[in-house]
C-alpha cells in the first residue's frame, strides 16, 4: 500500500530534524531520547523496579517491569533499538510497559553498554549475561523458567536473535521464543535498502554510520555475531520459534523478511508479518501512529499464546 498518512506527517516533522550521522554521538543519543519521550505515552504498570547487574566489562542497569500481583509471570528479556549506539531504558519504557501489560508477562529491559565506547561484540555479551542472570534469578523474581523469551527491535531483535545463538552454543540458558521486531539480520544490499535508504526515516548513511560506531574491524561484516543470516543453517534449526515484524517502508524490511524465511526452511516455527505503510522505528511512536499501538497488542497476544501453550504442553 501507499505511504501511511499518519506516517507521512510523522515523516515531514522527522525530516527536519538534524540527520544522526551529521551529530556527536552525545547529541545523537539526547534528540533520539527526546523523539521517544515525545511520542509516546506511558501506561500505568503494577511495579517497575530497576537495578544494577554484572555485564562484561562493567555492570549495567536493567528494568524490571511485572504487570500483576500474580506470584509467577512468563518473562521476556528486551534489548531496546538505535544502532547499538544510541537508546536506553528511558527511550523504551512504553514500548516495555505496553508488552508487559498486554501479554502479562514480566518483562526485563536490558541497558547494555553502548557503541562506540563498548564495540562489538560487548552489547551481544552484556545481553547475553542478562538473560542468563533472568534464568538464574527466576524464582527471586517469579519468573517461570520455561517460559523464557526474547526480544528487541532493530538493533535490539539483532542481539535477540544472536542470544539465541549463543545460549546454544553455550549450553544455557533455555530460550523458549524469540520476538524480532523490523531486526538488523545482515550488512548485504537488498531491494527494500535501495527503495527506502532515504527519506523514510532511517536512512543508508545513518546505518552506515550505525555500522562504523559499532563494529571493531572490516571482518566483523562477515561474522555471525553481528550479521545473524550468517548463522550455518544446521544452527539455525536450533533456534526457538520466532515472530518477526517488519515495516513495508523500511530499509530492513527485506532482511528482517530473508532472515523469517531463513528460520522457516531450517524448520522452524515462524509467525511473520509486514505493517503496510510503516516506517522503521514505529512501535516507538504510540501517539503520532495508532499501527504502533495495534502491532503491540498483536505482538503481545503471540507472546501470551505461545507461553500458554508451552505450559500447557509441560503439563
Amino acid at each position: 500500500m501507499s505511504l501511511h498518512p499518519q506516517a507521512k506527517a510523522l515523516l515531514e516533522v522527522l525530516q527536519s530534524r538534524t540527520p544522526i550521522e551529521q551529530q556527536s554521538v552525545s547529541e545523537a543519543r539526547e534528540a533520539y531520547a527526546k523523539m521517544c519521550n515525545y511520542f509516546n505515552k506511558r501506561e500505568e504498570i503494577y511495579r517497575v523496579e530497576d537495578r544494577q547487574i554484572k555485564g562484561f566489562q562493567q555492570n549495567i542497569s536493567i528494568r524490571i517491569y511485572t504487570p500483576t500481583e500474580k506470584t509467577i509471570h512468563p518473562a521476556l528479556v528486551y534489548f531496546h533499538g538505535g544502532g547499538w549506539v544510541i537508546g536506553d531504558l528511558e527511550t523504551h519504557d512504553a514500548l516495555c510497559r505496553s508488552m508487559a501489560n498486554e501479554s502479562e508477562a514480566i518483562v526485563v529491559s536490558v541497558d547494555y553498554s553502548l557503541s562506540p565506547e563498548y564495540r562489538f561484540p560487548v552489547a551481544i555479551e552484556d545481553s547475553y549475561l542478562a538473560v542468563k542472570w533472568t534464568a538464574e534469578h527466576a524464582e527471586e523474581l517469579g519468573i517461570d523458567k520455561t517460559s523464557l523469551a526474547v526480544g528487541g527491535d532493530s538493533a535490539g531483535g539483532n542481539l535477540a536473535t544472536v542470544v539465541c545463538h549463543l545460549a546454544n552454543q553455550r549450553k544455557g540458558p533455555s530460550i523458549s521464543y524469540q520476538m524480532l521486531f523490523y531486526p538488523s539480520t545482515g550488512y548485504g544490499r537488498t531491494a527494500s535498502i535501495d527503495k527506502y535508504g532515504q527519506g523514510y526515516h532511517l536512512t543508508n548513511s545513518t546505518m552506515k554510520w550505525f555500522q562504523q560506531q559499532y563494529l571493531t574491524q572490516p571482518d566483523d561484516l562477515l561474522n555471525p555475531l553481528a550479521a545473524p543470516m550468517l548463522i550455518s543453517d544446521s544452527e539455525t534449526a536450533l533456534l526457538p520459534p520466532a515472530y518477526v515484524l517488519t515495516a513495508e517502508y523500511d530499509p530492513l524490511c527485506d532482511g528482517g523478511e530473508m532472515y523469517a524465511k531463513k528460520l522457516e526452511d531450517a524448520g522452524v516455527e515462524v509467525t511473520y508479518v509486514c505493517y503496510p505503510g510503516m516506517i522503521h522505528g514505529f512501535l516507538t511512536m504510540s501517539e503520532p501512529l495508532d499501527d504502533c499501538k495495534r502491532a503491540i497488542k498483536e505482538a503481545a497476544q503471540k507472546l501470551k499464546t505461545h507461553f500458554t501453550e508451552t505450559i500447557i504442553s509441560n503439563k
